[in-house]
């Protein structure tokens, strides 16, 4: 399996994608933790409804997709498809 860009990309979105002061942050790492905690590939987002992959999946696909996603493990990481979005 890859390595993620730093030691707590499993736990917290990269500032650029997901910053803590953002509204609903708290309820959003919440959902987060309880999909990764049930090993479920993502969770509905409980402000927009909108459906968003954890970070142990896009971590387990193995590379960026280059898509923006909020989770991306990969955002400034020195892998073979970098995340750099």
């Amino acid at each position: 399996m890859p390595e993620a860009s730093r030691p707590d990309a499993l736990q917290r979105p990269h500032g650029r994608r997901f910053a803590s002061n953002q509204p609903g942050f708290d309820r959003v790492m919440q959902a987060h933790d309880a999909a990764m905690a049930g090993g479920d590939a993502g969770y509905l987002d409980p402000n927009s409804g909108l459906y968003v992959m954890t970070a142990a999946h896009l971590l387990a696909r193995g590379y960026c997709c280059n898509n923006g996603c909020r989770h991306c493990p990969f955002v400034g990481a020195n892998t073979v498809n970098p995340c750099s979005c």
